[in-house]
């Protein structure tokens, strides 16, 4: 069994269901520590961060850096009866690892610490610091103790990344065939529109929120809020959810609770998009509540960023692939380390089974996986 395939067994057999970490990040720093990385661990809540860092020297100029990222918590396996062998107990079968983590993302975090292994082996006084930043709450509904709490720190005490790459699972058919650039926002609300609840056969003496909502909600929902530009589609909003009534259908219901979403683009703020819905509720003349949450900026590493430069390269060499590169899917901890100024760009295996039973990935490109972020430590730091 190769280095990576065993530590992504023994991550995977540890069942770390978001936020809880159990002991994931303990074994990587004992390993990382041992080839001499220095070791820092953050708690925040229920929730365990570690910073491991290595190289760096004494001087006026921050030496550049270049940093990992990824989480070891994973969504729960569902019914544990529906998958072939026990999602907590790692097996290799028809040359892929099935268990839950094995692609999103425990094995990427594996290859991550082997390639760093590896580099400082290789090259124990580079230039600059290599680095890895893992969580336990990238899965978690809140997200608010993980990355985004460990940069807030980073700023406050001007630590420096320069590049970051983050082995969310990317990849569509095969290792290095996409790769992302880029993110879109998400801004979610919780919209409530009150109503007076009444007798179905009196409704002069009531008002229905569902149809007071139903001419707004339809022209929300035909606005166009943006027409993208070249880097991403244009901004969409969605209702996920919409609830009201007492359960009885001979009761006008008195309010209506609706969850929106903008997945949004470059060319909208996030600002603007409240405001212009607001408008929109206010036009229709509705009385209404609604609670916002921004849970990500869009982001973008630009085509002369010299990491976007090196991993495509990388994957054209070492794959043999020109990687499509793609600001598309949903969300990742990436939106918290790009607004520090940190070029950023995601690379990892196929996608195909995340967060599904029998969640498995290809044993031949995990072990090359270490392969490519090796080689894109050799090409940023010791090249």
């Amino acid at each position: 069994m190769s280095d990576v395939l065993d530590l992504a067994c023994e991550l995977i057999r540890r069942r770390s269901v978001t936020p809880d970490d159990a002991g994931c990040q303990a074994l990587l720093a004992e390993r990382l520590q041992r080839a001499g990385f220095r070791i820092e661990h953050q708690r925040h809540g229920e929730v365990d961060n570690l910073w491991a860092v290595h190289g760096g020297h004494a001087s006026s100029e921050p030496d550049p850096t270049l940093a990992f990222l990824g989480h070891t918590d994973v969504v729960p396996s569902g019914p544990e009866d529906r998958w072939q062998s026990p999602p907590f107990e790692p097996v290799v079968r028809d040359g892929r690892l099935f268990g839950r983590g094995a692609a999103d993302m425990k094995g990427s975090v594996a290859a991550m610490a082997v390639a760093l292994e590896r580099f400082v082996a290789a090259h124990p006084d580079h230039p600059g610091r290599v680095a890895l930043l893992l969580t336990s709450d990238e899965e978690g509904p809140t997200n608010l103790d993980g990355v985004r709490k460990v940069a807030a720190d980073f700023r406050a005490r001007g630590e420096r990344i320069n590049w970051c790459v983050v082995g969310e699972p990317s990849a569509k058919a095969r290792l290095g065939d996409l790769i992302r650039v880029g993110r879109r926002g998400s801004l979610s609300g919780t919209l409530t529109v009150r109503g007076v609840q009444g007798h179905v056969a009196y409704p002069e003496k009531a008002l229905n929120p569902i149809h007071a909502f139903a001419p707004a909600l339809a022209e929300l929902a035909a606005e166009r809020w943006d027409e993208g530009n070249a880097d991403f589609p244009p901004t969409s909003f969605q209702v996920s959810n919409l609830n009201a009534g007492t359960g009885a259908n001979n009761v006008i219901p008195g309010e209506l609770v609706a969850l929106i979403n903008f997945r949004y683009c470059t060319a909208s703020r996030a600002e603007d998009l409240r405001a212009r819905t607001e408008a929109i509720l206010h036009k229709h003349g509705l009385d209404f509540a609604l609670e916002w949450n921004l849970s990500g900026e869009p982001f973008l590493t630009p085509p002369s960023g010299k990491l976007r430069e090196t991993v495509v390269a990388v994957c054209r060499e070492l794959c043999g692939i020109d990687p499509e590169q793609s600001t598309g899917g949903g969300t990742s901890d990436g939106r918290f380390i790009a607004p520090l100024g940190v070029e950023v760009v995601e690379l990892g295996p196929v996608n195909a089974t995340i967060h599904k039973v029998d969640e498995c990935v290809d044993v031949a490109e995990l072990e090359r996986l270490p392969d490519l972020y090796q080689a894109i430590c050799e090409r940023m730091l010791a090249g």
